[in-house]
């Protein structure tokens, strides 16, 4: 495929190709038959290779609720990308006024009302407040599958405002968490090269918001909290985060009221792998066919 593929292009060739289908909003696309194919098959590789760990696995909905995001301190960091849900909780008469506004075209929001949810912006947050109080005494590991929501819409096919993300979550002392997020970083390195992908790992930083912003994301860099494995989707200039690692060091165990068995505050760390971004890669790399994908692939996918 050309080395100077673009974000439009990609876009356009995913769509051509039945992969991806518009729906008119910039970010939010839904998928076709075999790009869900190709996602189901990299997790279940994903499930292989994670068997031994025997993590509890868990699922929650694709919202969470509001008094969670706002202890977690996410709307501090990040209110550019938050999404909080609002409903109609008014009379009859306040909803012949929306029906009213809306066949005129007027804004309608301030007829709407904060509800106790809102949408998830990190498939983890749900786990934490489950796990308050005392761990066991090696920790907790937790395995999920969940939808994460960030408001950032862009023509660009891998920013995407809904996505699905691969998730493990370690919960414990330091000595346990960190050796584990650097066994996964190795793990989620080699799994991506397996399937043929020019992936690196660098250390990276989050999108915080504002000047205090810049302040907290170079903290991030320095002390190498959060690293992601990379693959050019886009650019070779710009590669693509399709897997991420960060190591919270005791921020949820803090705020959560976490514990390890000897009555200190637990550390937390998760990965994740960004199941969309994994298969446009895959996509990009090899070809809108998997079925012209490389043989070694399609042993390591189809089997």
């Amino acid at each position: 495929m050309s080395q100077t593929f673009t974000s439009k292009g990609l876009y356009d060739a995913l769509v051509q190709a039945g992969h991806i289908i518009p729906v008119g909003v910039k970010g939010v696309f839904g998928r076709g038959p075999v790009f869900e194919d190709v996602l189901d098959r990299f997790e279940q590789l994903v499930s292989r290779i994670a068997a031994p760990d025997k993590a509890r696995k868990m699922h929650f909905p694709p919202c969470i609720d509001r008094q969670v995001l706002e202890q977690s301190l996410f709307l501090e960091s990040f209110p550019h990308l938050g999404g909080t849900i609002f409903s109609f909780t008014g009379d009859d008469a306040g909803h012949r006024e929306l029906n009213t506004r809306i066949a005129q075209g007027k804004p309608w929001a301030d007829l709407q009302t904060m509800t106790d949810v809102c949408l998830t912006p990190a498939a983890c947050y749900p786990v934490y407040p489950t796990y308050t109080g005392t761990l066991p005494n090696d920790g907790a590991l937790v395995d999920l599958v969940g939808w994460a929501f960030r408001h950032e819409p862009s023509d660009e096919p891998t920013r995407m405002m809904a996505f699905r993300v691969r998730e493990f979550i370690r919960l414990g002392p330091s000595d346990v968490v960190v050796p584990w997020r650097d066994l996964w970083l190795q793990r989620g390195l080699e799994l991506l090269l397996s399937l043929g992908l020019p992936a690196k790992a660098e250390v990276a930083a989050d999108p915080f918001f504002g000047r205090g912003g810049r302040m907290l994301a170079a903290n991030q860099r320095e002390q190498k909290l959060k690293f992601e494995v990379v693959v050019p989707v886009i650019s070779h200039e710009k590669p693509t985060a399709v897997c991420s690692f960060n190591y919270h060091q005791d921020k949820f165990g803090s705020t959560f009221g976490i514990r390890t068995k000897d009555g200190k505050v637990a550390e937390t760390a998760c990965l994740g792998f960004g199941l969309e971004r994994v298969v446009m890669a895959l996509f990009r790399t090899h070809g809108m066919s998997p079925g012209a994908w490389p043989k070694s692939v399609r042993e390591v996918l189809w089997t």
